[in-house]
């Protein structure tokens, strides 16, 4: 570690200040003045007034982190010790994709690590979706993490359930490497370094976090952990996302930064909002990754899934011998729609009658005998 890590640990976490605004100060210290950053700090407000052109509020809070290089001095020794590297993003060991993805505006100001860092120079993926993820999503996962893995790619994980944990782990299982962003400070990933220890040490798995070391998981680093994990990726592909949470919200903002975004083209039926990331820009694949360029590939990949018939028919085979719930429907066919939305789909239906049995309505094919039914239009 940099004999001057503690001066990196001391401006990459100025309070109030964003990534934009400290990487500007880390460009004018070594690129305007070619000086360094601990050159910088030993200098006094009246020179960083007049050298930086820095305003009384900008001095004032870097005179208030200044009282803590003695303090991060002891938290990089500690750091060095039990094996963490600090890499500012000054470094040629700065992940390039990371940079060319995030620019300064965007990119952190420090990364620390600890494992294999030269798998922050390979080639890299991302498969991302909802931590309640269904089969078929994991199936995607592992069909990418697999051929990615094949291709001798990286694997870049958020450490999330569901899809960023099932891409770890198919990493893993198909010898790949990975590395995973943590939405914590690393000193507090105790427990993972103990699961992962064998990957790390072998140099399979890097452990990256952009936050100070010491900070426990929060929801909000969650957040900000997402644009980390697009930008070191140099492929994405999402494996399901709803209309809210951070997988949503990262994927619409890797659009308006213009990322090239592969989403899973939904099964018919599926309750998942794909199909909404794909009208606004994400390009749509099938099960093992291909993108899917027109309209008749859509309708070849639904007609010859393998799991079922199209959703129509389903319906047609449960509900011919007697008339079930919607919600039963839903079990019976393994839907994963909502009660309501399958409710309101075979309202719509020319070849369904809606009856009433005891307190329940329930859906039965058009002169279908069987219970004792009454009609209910409700």
């Amino acid at each position: 570690m940099e004999q001057n890590a503690a001066y990196w640990i001391t401006i990459a976490h100025i309070p109030k200040w964003n990534y934009a605004k400290i990487n500007n100060l880390i460009k004018d210290i070594y690129i305007d003045n070619k000086s360094t950053i601990e050159d910088f700090f030993m200098l006094k407000a009246d020179d960083w007034r007049e050298r930086f052109k820095l305003n009384e509020t900008d001095i004032e809070s870097l005179i208030n982190v200044k009282e803590q290089i003695p303090n991060n001095a002891f938290l990089a020794e500690s750091l060095s010790n039990q094996g963490f590297e600090i890499i500012p993003i000054i470094s040629p060991e700065y992940s390039k994709t990371l940079k060319e993805n995030l620019k300064l505006t965007y990119s952190p100001p420090v990364l620390y690590v600890k494992g294999n860092k030269l798998l922050l120079q390979e080639s890299s993926t991302a498969v991302v979706g909802s931590r309640a993820a269904s089969e078929v999503s994991i199936t995607f996962t592992d069909n990418i993490a697999k051929a990615a893995s094949k291709d001798y790619k990286v694997i870049v994980s958020g450490f999330a359930k569901g899809v960023d944990k099932a891409a770890l782990d198919s990493a893993i299982k198909h010898k790949g490497h990975s590395i995973i962003v943590l939405p914590q400070g690393i000193l507090t990933f105790g427990s993972g370094f103990k699961k992962y220890y064998k990957q790390v040490i072998e140099g399979d798995v890097l452990v990256l976090s952009t936050f100070h070391p010491k900070v426990p998981w929060k929801p909000e680093l969650a957040m900000a952990r997402n644009p980390i994990i697009y930008g070191l990726a140099q492929n994405i592909y999402v494996a399901q996302s709803s209309e809210k949470g951070g997988t949503w919200s990262g994927v619409k903002d890797g659009l308006r930064k213009g990322r090239l975004i592969y989403v899973r083209n939904p099964e018919i039926g599926e309750n998942v909002a794909n199909d909404l990331l794909i009208k606004l820009g994400a390009k749509p694949v099938d099960m093992h990754g291909n993108e899917i360029v027109n309209a008749e590939d859509v309708d070849s990949i639904h007609h010859n899934q393998s799991e079922s018939p199209n959703i129509d028919q389903q319906i047609q085979n449960v509900i011919q011998m007697k008339p079930y719930t919607a919600k039963e429907i839903c079990a019976k066919i393994k839907c994963v729609w909502s009660t309501r939305k399958m409710a309101d789909y075979l309202k719509q239906l020319a070849y369904i009658e809606v009856v009433k049995v005891g307190n329940s309505n329930k859906y039965c094919l058009k002169g279908q005998e069987g219970e004792q039914q009454t009609l209910n239009f409700d």
